[in-house]
């Protein structure tokens, strides 16, 4: 099977979606995040912090072409990995991309208590992520080749209908 990259705004659930796909499907996951936080030994907010955010995203980068290489992965995707177009292609070639959609009302519930959302701390509150999600719709819908609503799902319909889309 190709491959299956899960993109959407951080607490759209891409990890638990993922985490499902592998259970009925057999599909390795990989949560992009988790794996850079091992390779480079820090938080990502250590790695924002210490290295900028542009050094973060050409780790991303170089982890997506990793993984493009390889099949029968579900890849849960950083909340910018496509902000950069080469990391879109690379997503397009090697499988399909699965926009996540949720309402800033459904993130803020979902991340309200969390402290590793760098692009949140300090600013954690439904108008901020109305903001941020507004800037990153048109490259997150410009990417998908599918969208999947996420708001008040269980997760085994979410799959059930990403498996249905990729047939």
């Amino acid at each position: 099977m190709k491959n299956i990259y899960l993109i959407g705004f951080m607490g759209s659930g891409k990890s638990a979606v993922c985490s499902r796909l592998h259970e009925l499907t057999g599909m390795e996951v990989i949560e992009m995040d988790a794996s850079i936080v091992d390779k480079e030994g820090m938080s990502i907010n250590d790695i924002f912090a210490t290295k900028g955010e542009e050094y973060f995203r050409d780790v991303e980068s170089e982890l997506l072409y990793l993984i493009s290489e390889e099949s029968n992965k579900a890849v849960s995707c950083g909340g910018g990995a496509i902000l950069r177009q080469k990391n879109v292609d690379l997503m397009k070639e090697s499988g399909k991309i699965i926009l996540l959609s949720a309402t800033p009302e459904t993130i803020y519930n979902r991340v309200k208590n969390c402290t590793d959302r760098p692009l949140l701390n300090g600013n954690m509150n439904i108008p901020y992520i109305t903001k941020l999600m507004d800037d990153r719709r048109p490259r997150y819908t410009a990417a998908a080749d599918f969208t999947v609503t996420v708001d008040n799902r269980s997760i085994d319909d979410i799959c059930k209908e990403i498996l249905e889309l990729m047939k």
